[in-house]
């Protein structure tokens, strides 16, 4: 698969749908890209065709507001068609401003509340270890959500029960609605934080998709995996790269033409 090639055409579709809507998160839906294509097109076990099949892999973006980065690839899976894309956020949409397991297939857990989706994650791991369908679970976090509890509660957890069948891995874009990671509530050394918490971890450039596929397809006994994708927000369209102002709006009509334009 020509991945650039993949990526410009999600990309052009979440645009859209931001732009039709006039509402949602860009810059952590750009950034997320290629570690869900990572996911759906080269790692996990899934079949769109039988979404709830028992065995499938199961996904967690705990950063939900970033779901038309998943939307997208969801589509053009042939979860749902493609044509739904430009009703997000609509009244009786199937594709709601934060993901919705009641109306979307393949959405696995409802998720938005920052954190939450961590713990939810290692349920669903342990979930998966009693039936011993060989189900593996991968949850991704936003960085600033990292600054929650709720994150490190669960990843004691994920250790204790050595759940090797669970994967965090991390949108790490450096910023949140309110600024800069930095600025707002450093993590500091995050990947030596997972490791003091039990994980087996790793660092990777979160736009290179083999970097991706190799880190995520390594076996690991006995321990979680953690995964730290170092990305930019607004990932594709240079006016809203690394640009905070574009966590949470959606492009007017001039500033749609001219992502398109970038995204030829």
């Amino acid at each position: 698969m020509d991945y650039i090639a993949k990526g410009k055409e999600l990309r052009r579709d979440i645009i859209k749908m931001l732009h039709i809507s006039k509402s949602g998160h860009p810059g952590g839906s750009l950034s997320e890209l290629e570690i869900l294509i990572a996911l759906y097109y080269e790692v996990m076990n899934i079949d769109p065709k039988n979404p709830n099949k028992e065995d499938r892999d199961l996904f967690v973006l705990s950063k939900g507001h970033a779901c038309p980065g998943l939307y997208a690839v969801l589509a053009d899976k042939g979860y749902f068609p493609k044509d739904d894309l430009w009703t997000l956020r609509k009244v009786d949409s199937l594709l709601q401003g934060h993901p919705d397991s009641h109306k979307t297939k393949g959405i696995d857990v409802n998720s938005g509340s920052l954190g939450q989706g961590a713990s939810v994650a290692v349920g669903l791991a342990i979930g998966a270890k009693r039936k011993g369908l060989g189900q593996k679970v991968y949850c991704l976090l936003g960085d600033g959500e990292c600054q929650e509890g709720l994150v490190w509660e669960a990843a004691m957890a994920a250790a204790h029960y050595k759940l090797d069948n669970l994967t965090f891995i991390l949108d790490n874009n450096g910023l949140q609605i309110d600024g800069k990671n930095d600025e707002v509530m450093s993590l500091g050394n995050i990947k030596m934080k997972f490791e003091a918490f039990g994980f087996k971890t790793y660092e990777v450039d979160g736009h290179n998709v083999e970097e991706l596929v190799n880190a995520l397809k390594e076996n690991v006994h006995n321990q979680p995996k953690f995964i730290l994708a170092h990305t930019i927000k607004g990932k594709g369209i240079s006016f809203m790269e690394n640009n905070v102002g574009w966590h949470g709006k959606a492009p007017n009509d001039e500033e749609y033409e001219l992502a398109m334009k970038e995204l030829a």
